[in-house]
């Protein structure tokens, strides 16, 4: 469906606003204790099928990040590899050479260049806003820099990053180093309530920025049948298909996003940031009718049902 069509049809639906702040489960901003697991590791680091061995301090490099497996990607472009000074880190320091990326930032594989620009660029007008590090970035990159980082991801193949797993309880967690949450010591459980808590399946490998190791979003219980019911079918006045914009089988179309086979956890945080106006711009504003009738506890079932989805 193109989209003016999507604009009359969403047109025809009136959806009241759901007046509530973000819930800070979504947002790990706070980081709780500045070490990681695998920091304490003896000598240079490894990851499983890799040759390269990189120390500590050179993962830590948020201006020269580990390329773990150079052939199975293009050359990098510089602002990829390397980044533009003091403010713009190498992109795949966040969003990792597979394009895939962690909970605290974001995928880029299976999107397409002009998607990814008009994020930049809603970044730099503040349109769409991140003050831990997006807002700083999109404002200091160049158009040369953002095209040339498009591209680059948009080639890139998606796939399957996170396991979705419902349950009662999850292990108590913290936010460590890079904004990343992970188990707390003592092996300590706690009921999931009303929220996706993200953990990596191997912290340390984690922590190491290796591309082929992915995550666990663990949700409650119910929510990924729950999800399939809203997305598939908008539920009753809560929202529209979202195969109407995204496709029928949510891998995009044209430069409407993939949703099929994301991150949960970053899911959830555009769907509140939609709804509370932190990310607007002309992407945005097709959501905002979408989700403003969403509770919590939808945009929680649906986040847990997309990221079920073939990339």
């Amino acid at each position: 469906m193109t989209r003016p069509a999507c604009v009359l049809l969403l047109a025809l639906f009136s959806f009241p606003s759901v007046a509530a702040d973000p819930p800070q489960w979504a947002y790990p901003l706070k980081v709780e204790r500045a070490t990681a697991p695998g920091e304490d590791e003896p000598g240079p680091r490894q990851v499983p099928g890799s040759s390269k061995t990189y120390t500590q301090a050179q993962i830590d490099d948020l201006s020269n990040p580990p390329d773990w497996f150079p052939d199975e990607h293009a050359p990098m472009p510089p602002v990829v590899q390397r980044g533009r000074g003091n403010v713009v880190p190498a992109c795949a320091s966040c969003h990792l050479s597979s394009g895939h990326g962690h909970p605290e930032s974001s995928h880029l594989s299976g999107l397409t260049a002009a998607y990814l620009m008009r994020q930049l660029a809603d970044f730099k007008s503040g349109a769409r806003k991140d003050s831990a590090r997006m807002t700083g970035i999109g404002q200091a990159l160049s158009e040369e820099d953002a095209r040339a980082a498009s591209e680059w991801f948009a080639a890139l193949k998606p796939g399957f990053w996170v396991k979705v797993v419902e349950t009662d309880t999850v292990p108590k967690t913290y936010i460590g180093k890079g904004r990343m949450r992970f188990i707390a010591p003592g092996g300590e459980a706690e009921p999931i309530g009303n929220r996706v808590v993200e953990l990596p399946d191997d912290p340390a490998r984690a922590t190491k920025r290796d591309p082929r190791s992915g995550f666990v979003a663990y949700v409650p219980k119910g929510s990924i049948a729950r999800g399939a019911a809203l997305v598939t079918t908008g539920g009753p006045g809560k929202t529209v298909p979202c195969a109407i914009c995204h496709g029928q089988d949510l891998r995009g179309l044209g430069d409407v996003p993939r949703i099929a086979g994301i991150s949960p956890l970053y899911a959830a945080r555009q769907l509140f940031g939609v709804q509370s106006g932190a990310r607007a711009g002309n992407s945005a504003a097709l959501m905002k009718q979408v989700v403003a009738n969403l509770s919590e506890e939808d945009i929680v079932a649906i986040v847990a049902y997309l990221g079920t989805r073939e990339p």
